[in-house]
């Protein structure tokens, strides 16, 4: 049994276009109503959108894409933005910035990934990236989701997220 409400999580990278689309939608994916996920930017470009290599390795994947937008974080420091109760950066750079404050002081952790759209390869090599990328989300993810809700709770949330980026 778990709250109904549900574990609001919001990923971090510096332009919302791979990393953190990919952690986004494969938490909504695994959370089973239990979690639900979000995703920002420190300084997304102008007229920033999620990488199409990203969204191909989703779709292949099985996962959905919709809704998903590359935006800033400062959209969820917003007075009326969703709580949130963990905030995850997902890439070296966004976790080495100053973040805005976060209402409520939510939990938070660093899981840094290599950038799967860095790289001058070939596109199949790009891909492989990608894939590979999802694939090492998805096995930290569920580990995350399959955590006991005692777990997931205030100071026990930051302990396992935190401990989560040592597997």
């Amino acid at each position: 049994m778990f709250d109904s409400k549900p574990l609001n999580v919001l990923f971090l990278c510096t332009h919302n276009s791979a990393r953190s689309i990919l952690a986004e939608a494969m938490l909504n994916h695994l959370g089973k109503g239990r979690f639900q996920a979000f995703s920002a930017g420190s300084s997304p470009r102008e007229n920033q959108q999620p990488n199409p290599l990203g969204l191909e390795t989703l779709r292949k994947a099985g996962i959905s894409t919709d809704g998903l937008h590359s935006k800033s974080w400062d959209v969820f420091a917003a007075p009326d933005a969703p709580h949130m109760d963990l905030v995850i950066t997902v890439c070296d750079n966004a976790a080495g910035e100053v973040c805005p404050y976060w209402p409520g002081q939510p939990a938070t952790a660093h899981w840094g990934y290599a950038d799967p759209s860095e790289g001058n390869g070939s596109d199949e090599d790009k891909r492989l990236a990608f894939t590979q990328t999802l694939h090492q989300i998805r096995r930290r993810l569920e580990l995350f989701t399959n955590l006991p809700q005692a777990s997931l709770r205030g100071m026990a949330l930051q302990e396992q997220a935190r401990a989560l980026a040592r597997s």
